[in-house]
């Protein structure tokens, strides 16, 4: 396989760096704990939260984050930004004018996730008349994963806590909510399970799902929140019905721990990466793999797949779009790829990156290190072709068995399909 050519050879863009909030630090601050696990945007783009390290998660509008940006240049430290975003005390206003919150969650943070209520959706407890909560269509929740095991639900317009659950017995690595604003909340745990989380009823634990035989990495929902994936450990990647918390299937062809997953927009494709120093994108429809985006060249081997040699993949995203993905490797890079190519589209520097997300709306890309700081970059703009529309939007409705029992001309259904 030709070598992956390098970055000095000029001949992969850059990335534009957008800006970069830098946690504060002090002589004896501790450098264990400064640990920046996880960043996360709001489903309506108002609010940007990572761990900041040492228990405390940060909240801030995020468009008054990026018109700090623009105002006094791309670096930002996180105390700064404070001092510039309004506080408000009026609870009633509070809804109406985002605002700022440092939180202290009381053991180091792992994982974050938003959650939106829709309040067609009920609870699927039923007989139950009355509920400590009720979350109309303007909550917004943070769910924060610890090292304790615990996770602790919070308001995000008054920095208040809500709710405590306490199931787990080890380090919850990950969290997702069920994108249809029902408020199903999965956790994903290092003591090899995955539960499934109620808070349209007061966070009742509804389903315990078992089959990780080691450590559960991350986990995230296909856009109609049908689907459950969950990787691990030992090579596991899982598919999981949420309708009957049943495992659908295991995709197999990781040669070390997987580490991070997540859907395309429209539900078609999964990335995943791992420690073997790629990212795979699935047909999970199917189980088959369309894309190999390698990180180190030639790869290495299954036997040496799990050495020390610096490529390793901590962090996958989509892009909004559904053309882009992006990853994040241990070797001081950030990744742009379209899914439909084999290189990268651009590149950008990082040290000691963890995690990564592209914002709501897609145009920029965060990603959080060690050190507890977050720095941003404008993801590639590139117009999408009309097959990649055409697939976009059929897939959005059909799974892959569907589209290929449509009744329309082969050449048609190939134009459809993603066979990358």
């Amino acid at each position: 396989m030709p070598a992956f050519p390098s970055v000095n050879e000029k001949l992969i863009a850059r990335s534009r760096t957008v800006g970069e909030l830098l946690a504060p630090t002090s002589p004896f601050d501790k450098k264990c704990g400064r640990e920046n696990w996880t960043v996360a945007f709001a489903p309506d783009g108002s609010y940007l939260a990572w761990s900041q390290g040492h228990r405390i998660v940060k909240l801030v509008p995020w468009a008054q984050c990026l018109n700090n940006f623009l105002l006094h240049g791309t670096k930002n430290g996180s105390n700064a930004v404070s001092t510039r975003l309004p506080r408000q005390s009026s609870e009633s206003s509070q809804k109406n004018k985002p605002c700022e919150h440092i939180i202290d969650c009381g053991d180091i943070v792992w994982s974050l996730a938003f959650g939106s209520s829709v309040p067609e959706k009920q609870s699927r407890c039923v007989n139950i008349e009355w509920h400590r909560f009720k979350f109309g269509q303007d909550q917004l929740l943070l769910a924060t994963g610890l090292n304790n095991g615990r996770i602790k639900i919070w308001d995000v317009y008054t920095g208040k806590l809500l709710l405590n659950l306490m199931d787990h017995t080890e380090v919850v690595r990950d969290l997702t909510f069920a994108p249809d604003g029902s408020l199903i909340l999965v956790s994903a745990s290092r003591d090899k399970t995955l539960r499934v989380w109620d808070l349209k009823d007061d966070g009742n634990m509804m389903k315990v799902l078992r089959g990780h035989p080691n450590w559960v990495y991350g986990c995230a929902f296909s856009p109609d929140s049908s689907i459950l994936c969950s990787v691990g450990a030992s090579k596991a990647v899982f598919l999981w019905d949420m309708d009957k918390y049943s495992m659908l299937r295991k995709l197999e062809g990781h040669h070390n721990d997987v580490v991070a997953c997540e859907f395309s927009p429209d539900g078609a494709l999964l990335a995943t990466a791992s420690y073997d120093t790629r990212v795979y994108v699935w047909d999970p429809h199917i189980g088959v793999i369309l894309r190999e985006f390698g990180h180190l060249f030639p790869p290495p081997t299954p036997i040496f797949a799990g050495g020390a040699n610096d490529r390793w993949v901590r962090s996958v995203c989509f892009s909004h779009d559904g053309l882009h993905v992006a990853s994040l490797a241990d070797d001081k890079m950030v990744r742009f790829w379209r899914i439909d190519e084999e290189y990268p589209v651009q590149v950008a520097p990082l040290n000691n990156g963890l995690c990564c997300t592209f914002s709501t709306d897609g145009s920029v890309l965060a990603a959080g290190t060690q050190d507890g700081s977050v720095y941003f970059w404008a993801t590639p703009r590139q117009v999408s072709s009309l097959q990649h529309l055409c697939r976009m939007a059929i897939r959005r409705v059909m799974p892959t068995g569907q589209v290929k029992n449509l009744p329309i001309p082969c050449k048609i259904l190939e134009f459809l399909c993603y066979q990358i």
